[in-house]
Order: C-alpha cells, then sequence, then structure tokens
C-alpha cells in the first residue's frame, strides 16, 4: 500500500483523512499546498523599491555572456528554459574518437588506443590444463591455468612464458576474432622463462618487434594480455621504470625491464608494446611483497633482445643450441661447509663431482674445487654463476678463479653445449645439488593458481611468475 505508515516504498505518508491525500481532489491538494509543497502563506503586499537600474543592466549583461560563454564551452545540444518544475540537461556534442588502425613501421608514435588497435589481434589468450600428483586416494589431480601470448609469425608460431605451459597437456590458443587453437609446445627455455608454441593456422597477425636496449626510463609502454585468466585481451599502460633490472624469480635470476603498468596474474606471456607498438618485452613478472607489506606498481618484462636469438633457436631444432654447459654437480658454498672441510674460503660454488668428457672435466676442473671468480665477477653463489653463464654462449672460451686446496688458481675453461636428451629436465644451473637435494628449479607448479599467486610461501622480498 502506499500510503502504508509502515511501507518504506511510502508514495505519501499523508493519512487518508487529511487534505491533500488520495482520498482529496486534486484540487483540494493544488489549494492546500504550494508547489514547493509547504503550506500557503498569506500573500502581504510590499511596497515599492527604488530600482538602480544601471547596477541591474551590467549584472544582467554579465550573466548572458556567462551562460552564453558556458553553453558554448560545454558543447550544450539542448537548452531549455528553467519553467516551474522544469530542469535542462547539457549533453555535449562531441563525436565519437574514431581509431585508426595503423601499420606499424617503427617510425610513427601511435596513441594508446592506436596502439590497442594495431596489436590486440596478435595477442593471444593461453589456457593449459594437465595433472599434478595425486590426492588422498591416488588419482590424479587436474589442475588448470591461464596465461598470455603473441604471434611471432603468420604462419602459427606464438611465443609465451615457459612457466605458462610447463608440464601442460593440452594448450589451447584463443584469438580476439574468438578462434581457437589446439597449440602444440615446440620449445623452450626455463633459465629464460620462454617458450615457443605452435597452432595450424596461417595468415595470423604477426606483431612487430622492436629494440629493447633503445628504452629509456619514463618511456611508455603498454602491456595486453589476459589477466587472471578471464579479464582476457585487457590493457594496461604506464612508464619504463628501470631498464637491466637484475631480480631474483623464485630462485633464477633475470635481466628484466621494470614498469608500473599493472601487471596481473594470467599476463604471463603477454607483449611489452613501446609507443611505436613495436614488441621490447615479453611479460613475466611481479613484484609481490616486501616483508609484511604489499606493493604495486612494479612489474617486470624480458628485454626482447636478451632472447630474440633463442627463440628462432627453439623454432628451427626445438630447443637452445648454444646455451653454455659447465657439466657439473655443484652448490653454494656456505660457511658450514667451510668449517667441515677445513677450507679459507667461505662463499662461491662447491662441486660435488665433475662429468666425464664435459666442459669443466676438460678444462681440468675436480671435486671439490670451489669457483670463486669468472673472468672478472665474483661469485658467490649459484645465482652468480647463473648470471654469469648467460653471457655466455657454448665455446666461448672464460677463465675460472677456483679455490683447490688452500690456494687459489686458474683454468682456461670453453663452454659446452646443453645436451639434447637433457633440454627437458635441465634445472637451472646444469645439474646442481645444493645440501644434498636437487637445486634451481625455481618454479613451484604454476598450475596451482590460488597457492601460486596467492598463497603465503614466501617471506621477505619476493618476486613472482605471473601464470
Amino acid at each position: 500500500m502506499y500510503n502504508d505508515e509502515e511501507n518504506l516504498y511510502h508514495y505519501s505518508y499523508q493519512k487518508e483523512n487529511q487534505p491533500g491525500t488520495s482520498g482529496s481532489s486534486v484540487d483540494d491538494q493544488l489549494n492546500s499546498f504550494q508547489y514547493h509543497g509547504g503550506p500557503q502563506q498569506p500573500v502581504q503586499e510590499m511596497k515599492p523599491v527604488k530600482k538602480n537600474r544601471t547596477g541591474l543592466k551590467v549584472t544582467a549583461l554579465a550573466l548572458c555572456c556567462a551562460l552564453l560563454g558556458g553553453a558554448v564551452g560545454g558543447g550544450v545540444v539542448h537548452f531549455a528554459e528553467n519553467q516551474p518544475g522544469q530542469t535542462s540537461v547539457n549533453v555535449s556534442s562531441r563525436p565519437a574518437t574514431h581509431v585508426s588502425v595503423n601499420t606499424v613501421d617503427g617510425k610513427t608514435a601511435m596513441t594508446d588506443a592506436e596502439v590497442y588497435a594495431a596489436g590486440v589481434n596478435s595477442v593471444v589468450s593461453i589456457n593449459v590444463t594437465g595433472t599434478s600428483g595425486t590426492n588422498f586416494f591416488g588419482q590424479p589431480v587436474r589442475t588448470a591455468s591461464a596465461g598470455s601470448g603473441f604471434v611471432l609469425t603468420k604462419d602459427g608460431y606464438i611465443v609465451t612464458n615457459y612457466h605458462v605451459v610447463k608440464d601442460g597437456e593440452t594448450v589451447k590458443v584463443t584469438m580476439y576474432n574468438g578462434d581457437e587453437y589446439e597449440a602444440k609446445y615446440v620449445g623452450g627455455d626455463e633459465d629464460y622463462d620462454i617458450a615457443v608454441i605452435k597452432v595450424e593456422a596461417q595468415d595470423l597477425q604477426a606483431v612487430t618487434l622492436g629494440d629493447s636496449s633503445s628504452l629509456n626510463v619514463g618511456d611508455h609502454v603498454l602491456a595486453i594480455g589476459n589477466p587472471l585468466g578471464e579479464l582476457t585481451f585487457s590493457m594496461s599502460g604506464g612508464m619504463v621504470s628501470c631498464v637491466n633490472r637484475a631480480i631474483n624469480v623464485d630462485g633464477t635470476p633475470f635481466n628484466m625491464i621494470q614498469t608500473d603498468a599493472s601487471i596481473n596474474p594470467g599476463n604471463s606471456g603477454g607483449p611489452l608494446f613501446n609507443q611505436y607498438g613495436e614488441v621490447v618485452g615479453i611479460v613475466s613478472a611481479k613484484y609481490s611483497s616486501t616483508g609484511n607489506e604489499s606493493v604495486e606498481g612494479l612489474g617486470f618484462a624480458i628485454p626482447i633482445n636478451d632472447v630474440l636469438a633463442m627463440i628462432q633457436d627453439i623454432m628451427t631444432n626445438g630447443y637452445v643450441t648454444n646455451k653454455p654447459y659447465l657439466g657439473v654437480t655443484a652448490g653454494t658454498m656456505t660457511e658450514q661447509m667451510a668449517a667441515q672441510y677445513r677450507y679459507d674460503v667461505t662463499s662461491g660454488v662447491f662441486i660435488y663431482s665433475v662429468e666425464e668428457d664435459g666442459a669443466a672435466a676438460k678444462a681440468g676442473l675436480k671435486m671439490g674445487d670451489v669457483i670463486v671468480k669468472v673472468d672478472d665477477t665474483d661469485i658467490t653463489s649459484m645465482e652468480d654463476l647463473t648470471v654469469a653463464k648467460k653471457q655466455y654462449s657454448a665455446g666461448d672460451t672464460c677463465t675460472l678463479t677456483i679455490y683447490r686446496e688452500g690456494q687459489e688458481t686458474t683454468v682456461e675453461l670453453t663452454w659446452g653445449a646443453v645436451p639434447e636428451d637433457q633440454q627437458s629436465n635441465i634445472s637451472s644451473q646444469d645439474q646442481q645439488t645444493q645440501n644434498g637435494s636437487q637445486y634451481g628449479n625455481g618454479y613451484t607448479n604454476p598450475n596451482d593458481l590460488f597457492n601460486y599467486f596467492f598463497g603465503n610461501r614466501f617471506s621477505g622480498n619476493s618476486y613472482r611468475s605471473n601464470g
């Protein structure tokens, strides 16, 4: 009932027997209340007041100018006189902005909307399914994850992150126009977190690669991807916060482009565009926390120049053929180990064993040696050795400084190539052991989205690879 006092959606809180209610005529209501809703007041006769007509004219002229200026500046379509009970609404007459689909030529700077229009058809959404162990009943646990990627060639080669497709049994790719493809895993490299997948298609729109070494701090960049696995083909923007930023992602060191563009789970593997529409990086990681504080605006992308040759190698051979290989089982030297073995050095890389006919064996390295320097780079841990290795290719020669039998000595080492049969299971530093356990894999199961992205498994400063 509209006139129910207890009804919160009451039309009128007046009782039926009162004047002006639904029981009264319209004339009674109008006679009882003025337009503004209050009771009528006795009309008082006003005495004439002498008017300053000059002042009134000036004021009226100023008001007219103000109204006309506001109407013109606001693009007014409709202007209604203020009649009793009426209001005016100003509606802009600005036409919709036309977004041109430009050809990326490396010379023409574009607006953000134009970069999106030029590049979004080259971006793909990736959904991966697989298994992760067994449950309490011994049944395999099905897992699912999502990421992003971009079309590198018209015939279907697609680049993404290694951790996006690692251990995936099925990989499905969705294009911006809705087309779906089953993708085949071509190959990848965990140390650089890159992977190549292939779909059977022709005449796809491929990206144009830029020069990541030309980026400057402050340059505008854009990321297009699949955040949270469901907000497909979303774009975020920001600036280059730092170039050549060395970070550690789950135990693996990387050289990264730092940006404040929003990077979220699901963005991994997607392209980072510059203002010319060129791909200059592969979105890979996000800084998640520092101590007990959460942080924002710290995203990272792999510079395209660092990995392009490897990507082409994977497309041709299925793996990186010139990746440097030492051929040892090793781990970080600690003070406890130094005390146990009575060594004078407390840091470096301790060699547990040497592979026969490997690069280390040919250089004369032995079990018990401690690598403390590669050329002029000091080595204090396995992470340092991994960073140093990335400066070389198979066949390159360097000088190792090692600690042996109480003194330092140098040996010449020619880096070997990773054997093909070890490409699928090799860890970040050949086949290392630290404190008796396998070391260097770095990535937990990327398919466990909740625990991987939101679980409390990190302490202190941490970077996370975003699915």
